[in-house]
């Protein structure tokens, strides 16, 4: 209702959503709760430990760390509240060896000069350990 008072008058999404107008002042100058508030001091927390930790600590170590300076949280609490937040791990790209240039290994003969077009098929075919050629 708060965004649709921009554009609509006020008792029309009252009506709509089935809220009574009393109900959602009410609703509007209530303080907030000591839940809330404390929900609000703990994604505080959350996101500074985040930042600490570099952005890369899952829920689990993100619970010993916040401990660590004595911020207490149940690990389903800090799930939820780190998607509320949209806080993520960064996650680390495991290193893929492509291409090992330095290795000691036999090298084959390069019998094709780079040459990969034959005259006809079955002229030139490779083998476990070196290329040959026929004809």
């Amino acid at each position: 209702m708060r965004v649709m008072r921009l554009t609509y008058p006020l008792p029309l999404p009252g009506r709509m959503l089935k809220v009574f107008l009393s109900g959602y002042y009410g609703w509007i100058d209530r303080p907030l709760s000591k839940r809330d508030l404390e929900e609000l001091r703990l994604g505080l927390e959350i996101k500074v430990a985040h930042r600490r930790t570099r952005q890369t600590y899952g829920a689990e170590r993100l619970q010993h760390e916040l401990a660590e300076h004595g911020v207490r949280v149940g690990i389903c609490r800090l799930k939820r509240l780190r998607r509320k937040l949209g806080i993520r791990c960064k996650q680390r790209k495991k290193f893929k060896a492509t291409t090992d240039s330095k290795h000691k290994l036999l090298v084959a003969q390069n019998l094709l000069k780079q040459e990969f077009k034959v005259s006809a098929p079955d002229k030139v075919w490779g083998q476990r350990h070196h290329l040959c050629t026929h004809g």
